[in-house]
């Protein structure tokens, strides 16, 4: 019977590391790429080049305006990244066991990624809503700037004052855009790895560095135009009759492409590639830094541990791939 409570008892860590671990290491990430998603979201907003932006915001707001929205964007990550990462894991492992055990192609891993960040942004959405507003409050005239505190100020007021739903104002491009950099991120992630490792022979640190970097070019060509669609949908207020700028996003996809052409849904595309890369880079890292625990079979030799770094996990898409 104590065998069989432990067994239990040692089963609930794995279950819960992918959403604890998922969140945590999406939350710490944040904290060091907040900034370039500042400058990234006034460069979708028109307010200039990124040296345009930095030079403005430092001499007009502060170094501190580099950090506004920094509690939406932690609360963010604790739902969307706890939400994705968890699902992902729970998607492959169930897609594993109908492929009897075998490594899933890359066409599931691609599927399983769709889904799972379709999923978190459902969970993100609000949270999202809420920073995209924080950011680009100064932008604004003085009059129409709704000066949110922090976050669930920002959540409050959106219920208030225009109703539950609005809490998921954009949430249709922020879920495909949520899919495409998921996919994006995770089958160029995987290949990278692969290349990286396999062809050239680097080492773990190189290989995370150039995967990530590959990473973050690939997530974000797939999914900046519907980045740019959700950013003008979120920030966008109703004009002096009460008529908001768009329809919708479709609308706003539409009159964007009459207006400056396809390129303009990749405006800020290099700051949005440096901001992926140094994500994924520091998440990868910290994904990988969990408190290793044995298994019931005691996978625990020499006083030494083996731990599941998360570029294998990644790559075999849940399969447990240990290293010494």
């Amino acid at each position: 019977m104590a065998e069989e409570k432990k067994a239990q008892s040692a089963g609930v860590w794995p279950t819960v590391k992918p959403f604890v671990n998922g969140g945590a290491s999406g939350m710490l990430a944040t904290c060091v790429i907040q900034p370039i998603d500042m400058i990234k979201v006034r460069i979708q907003l028109g307010q200039g080049s990124a040296a345009t932006v930095t030079k403005n915001m430092l001499r007009e707001e502060g170094v501190g305006a580099f950090y506004k929205g920094l509690s939406a964007g932690l609360l963010r990550q604790a739902t969307y990244t706890t939400a994705r990462l968890g699902s992902f894991k729970m998607l492959t492992n169930k897609a594993i066991e109908a492929n009897d055990g075998k490594p899933l192609p890359l066409y599931q891993k691609a599927l399983c990624g769709l889904t799972a960040g379709a999923i978190g942004a459902c969970f993100g959405s609000p949270a999202d809503l809420a920073l995209i507003r924080m950011q680009a409050d100064a932008t604004l005239p003085v009059a129409q700037r709704r000066n949110y505190t922090n976050a669930f100020h920002a959540l409050y007021r959106i219920v208030a004052d225009e109703g539950v739903l609005a809490l998921w104002k954009g949430a249709g491009p922020t879920v495909v855009r949520a899919m495409a950099l998921n996919m994006g991120m995770l089958a160029s992630y995987d290949q990278s790895v692969e290349f990286c490792k396999d062809s050239l022979g680097l080492g773990e640190a190189a290989t995370v560095l150039g995967a990530s970097t590959v990473s973050g070019f690939f997530a974000a060509a797939c999914s900046l135009p519907f980045d740019y669609v959700k950013t003008q949908i979120q920030k966008m207020q109703p004009d002096a009759s009460g008529k908001y700028p768009y329809s919708g996003s479709l609308d706003c996809a539409m009159k964007t492409l009459k207006a400056g052409g396809p390129f303009k849904f990749y405006t800020g595309f290099p700051v949005y590639c440096v901001r992926i890369a140094p994500h994924v880079m520091v998440f990868t890292f910290l994904y990988d830094l969990d408190i290793p625990q044995p298994d019931s079979e005691g996978r625990e030799k020499n006083g030494v541990v083996e731990r599941c770094h998360f570029s294998e996990t990644w790559s075999n898409a849940g399969l447990i791939d240990c290293v010494k």
